[in-house]
């Protein structure tokens, strides 16, 4: 994979390859990001760019001998670690390599939750055991075969449990010609040790402007919807990606018209969407719930007077406009956002989506209709 491959963050390539270009490669770094925002992809570029034969200024040559095995993942000298399901016949990561090659061939944007339906899971829970960590001492404790570095790419090191202690004795003092990428989504998450051991390199979010290019571009979306796409992905480029698949994006009216119901005490129509969003299928209702929850901080911020800060698309804006003014006020946006949220963590561990929504609807009427509000929960008067 190349530099050029990666959607946008030109500031962090030219990080790196200044890094290459001025002998600054440290041993052991962090990508640091968000869901979505092409740490991983940066992380094999890096590699790439590295160990190329033939480096240009701002990339790797992609025909020389080194590059062509990293762009199909084969290269010897390339080492990959990521949470697995453990069983009789995947004792090590090395044991799913082959799907894991499938899926970054496929598409190096993926989350858990992706890499997850390539593999058998059963109940079981993925992460990154002890075997794995010793495989991963024995495998860097060899010299390199072809390339000057020998590079390991750790993707969600968060799965790492008090196992990945075991690794800090290489971390610190690894061999020669050695590098070691962790590729992260949550800092709190990893070993404090473990942490301690590395140089975090920040990657960002995603603008909803590049992701709104990317759309229009390559998947050749008209400008509005691709606008709304990019909003509701929020610097996600999996989310954009996986509400291209579902073409019917009808969010944002939905939203609209849920939050009048709840307004006008409208329990029979209420009723009636719960058992349609019953039926939408997981990602459909964990899409229209961010929507949501985005949607509701754009209204916020109308709210509070900063309507030079909304990114809301034109039609979308109006019926912003017209909820804050009619409907909505800054406590109430807050405890909807809340209700959201704790929808949103619980349909994505697979709660019955009725009695979800159902629930979910009723609240709605509490905080608009009779202004009851979660505790905790301060209200602001328009």
């Amino acid at each position: 994979m190349q530099f050029k491959d990666i959607i946008g963050q030109e500031e962090i390539k030219a990080q790196l390859i200044q890094t290459v270009a001025e002998n600054r490669v440290s041993h052991a770094q962090l990508f640091l990001s968000s869901e979505g925002s092409g740490a991983l992809p940066m992380a094999i570029a890096y590699a790439q760019y590295l160990n190329c034969l033939d480096k240009q200024a701002e990339d790797s040559c992609g025909v020389c001998s080194s590059c062509r095995k990293y762009e199909r993942y084969i290269h010897p000298d390339l080492h990959f670690s990521y949470p697995f399901f453990a069983s009789k016949d995947a004792r090590i990561a090395v044991d799913v390599l082959d799907e894991w090659r499938a899926m970054l061939l496929e598409d190096a944007y993926f989350d858990m939750d992706i890499w997850r339906s390539k593999l058998s899971a059963e109940n079981k829970q993925a992460n990154i055991n002890i075997a794995e960590c010793h495989d991963i001492i024995k495998k860097l404790s060899y010299k390199a075969f072809e390339a000057e570095t020998k590079v390991l790419i750790m993707w969600l090191p968060e799965y790492l449990d008090k196992e990945g202690n075991s690794l800090l004795k290489i971390i610190e003092e690894p061999p020669k010609n050695t590098l070691f990428l962790l590729v992260a989504n949550n800092q709190e998450q990893i070993l404090s040790t473990l942490l301690s051991r590395t140089q975090i390199v920040k990657i960002p979010k995603l603008s909803n402007a590049v992701i709104e290019h990317y759309l229009m571009e390559k998947h050749g979306l008209p400008e509005e919807q691709a606008t709304e796409y990019s909003f509701l992905a929020d610097g996600n480029l999996i989310d954009a990606k996986l509400l291209v698949a579902n073409t019917q994006n009808e969010n944002a009216d939905k939203f609209a018209e849920w939050l009048r119901m709840g307004y006008g005490n409208r329990v029979l129509d209420l009723t009636v969407f719960v058992d349609q969003a019953a039926g939408w299928g997981r990602e459909n209702q964990k899409n229209f719930l961010k929507y949501g929850i985005n949607f509701l901080r754009e209204c916020s911020l109308l709210l509070s007077g900063a309507e030079a800060l909304v990114k809301l698309p034109g039609r979308t804006l109006d019926t912003a406009k017209k909820l804050s003014n009619h409907v909505l006020d800054l406590g109430m946006a807050e405890a909807i956002i809340q209700e959201l949220e704790r929808a949103h963590y619980h349909i994505e561990r697979n709660a019955n989506p009725k009695i979800l929504f159902l629930d979910v609807s009723l609240q709605l009427v509490k905080i608009i209709k009779f202004k009851t509000l979660p505790k905790g929960t301060q209200y602001i008067y328009n």
